[in-house]
């Protein structure tokens, strides 16, 4: 078992060891990938001083243990909504969204497959200590310190259940986002994240029309959809949530045995909240035991048929990327070297760059999503199967229980949980 003391001691060896990789990495200023590229204004960080960046890491951290010790220790959903609102003042309005955490996984991926580029420590920080406190505690970086979730938390008026099969449905795109981020980052394309976050524009108080209507739109969604973003489109939420289904501590509904009165599940706008189950029938079982073994075997076909798919797709989606859309534009319409309008053509041409050196560059790219895209659909075809599977796998439960994949770990559920208010109650006796 993990004692309060190690898990401090952990938590502080992450952080330190973090500071150190950090101090022997070369710095990189945000990526510049090739010419025509422009990096969004709304998503570009301010330059920060190492101490800085270390205050950073360390409010984040700060901020998730007391989110844990709200959640699992005092179950007090009034103390998680305070931390949350100082959350979303700190990272998000004073701090203006950058760096965070969901789009750090992009710096992360390139990282990876880009050994000419390395990430700081407040970015390696911001992707993995989140993880962390997911993989031993839940979604607490969810309920309690991201900014992105928390201003949808707080819109929420008069949430709508949507049915299980829109649901499941709605919940394949986290997964389509991360997989098209991380290939875009990967290529060195582009950070759509970033890009297209649908917040920053509102905690820089500044950003293009679009990115301002976008988040507006997410806003008033979320009053009657919770967390549209969070639930349904969060490609950081999945990494967490995979982290989140090991957690040893997670959050509980009730203190004690749960008495099945179904009011926090009534009350959680998220549909977190599974309900106990009885046993099967002889002939469901039977139909449950039929549908897993055909849904097994069409998992590789599903994988096998959409890399296949992605791969012959390949060359449309390396046009994204700015040198090869470049690179076919000169080569399709030599004419358009002497267009002195096209920024990006008079960038390149005042660079001294040989159009045969910009085509080597672009076939490289292209090599890059070929292998890419084959990885991608594999990936989306084994989400896809396994989701399938999944909704002929059994499990038994006592009592309603939070989905460990699923909840954010807000709280909300303390405050309509009658076991919960009883010893509330026998507490100040």
């Amino acid at each position: 078992m993990w004692t309060r003391r190690g898990i401090l001691f952990f938590v502080f060896t992450i952080v330190l060891t973090l500071w150190a990789y950090s101090q022997h990495q070369q710095r990189f200023p945000r990526p510049e990938f090739e010419t025509g590229y422009e990096q969004p204004d709304a998503t570009t960080p301010e330059p920060r001083s190492g101490a800085v960046e270390l205050i950073d890491v360390l409010v984040l951290t700060l901020a998730l243990s007391g989110g844990v010790w709200l959640a699992l220790k005092k179950r007090s959903r009034k103390g998680i909504l305070w931390l949350s609102i100082f959350s979303l003042a700190y990272f998000g309005f004073f701090r203006e969204g950058c760096i965070c955490s969901v789009g750090s996984l992009q710096n992360i991926a390139l990282s990876l497959f880009d050994p000419g580029y390395a990430v700081s420590l407040n970015v390696l920080a911001f992707f993995v200590i989140p993880l962390v406190f997911a993989l031993f505690f839940g979604r607490i970086f969810c309920g309690s310190v991201c900014p992105l979730g928390v201003i949808q938390d707080l819109v929420v008026l008069k949430p709508v259940k949507l049915p299980h099969g829109l649901q499941t449905v709605l919940g394949l795109l986290p997964f389509l986002y991360l997989g098209f981020a991380v290939l875009f980052a990967a290529t060195g394309t582009d950070f759509i994240i970033c890009r297209y976050d649908p917040f920053v524009g509102i905690f820089r108080l500044g950003a293009p029309f679009h990115m301002i209507m976008l988040g507006v739109l997410f806003l008033l969604i979320g009053m009657f959809v919770s967390r549209p973003y969070c639930r349904f489109l969060c490609p950081y939420g999945v990494l967490l949530g995979w982290m989140s289904r090991f957690s040893r501590r997670h959050l509980t509904i009730t203190p004690a045995e749960c008495i099945e009165c179904k009011l926090c599940a009534d009350s959680c706008p998220f549909d977190a909240i599974e309900a106990p189950t009885g046993d099967l029938s002889a002939e469901r079982t039977s139909k449950n035991r039929n549908r897993f073994i055909v849904y097994a075997i069409l998992i590789p076909v599903i994988a096998f048929a959409a890399g296949f798919l992605l791969n012959r797709a390949h060359p449309y989606l390396a046009k994204a990327n700015s040198t090869v859309y470049l690179a076919d534009l000169l080569v399709t319409q030599p004419e358009m070297q002497f267009n002195t309008e096209n920024l990006d053509i008079s960038t390149f041409m005042a660079s001294g760059k040989s159009l045969a050196t910009l085509t080597e560059e672009a076939d490289a790219i292209r090599h890059s999503f070929a292998a890419g895209s084959w990885y991608l659909g594999i990936f989306l075809g084994l989400v896809f199967g396994f989701t399938l599977l999944n909704q002929v796998i059994y499990r038994r439960r006592e009592g309603y229980t939070p989905h460990k994949g699923d909840c954010v770990s807000c709280g909300r559920c303390f405050d309509y949980c009658p076991v919960q208010k009883h010893a509330e109650n026998t507490n100040h006796e």
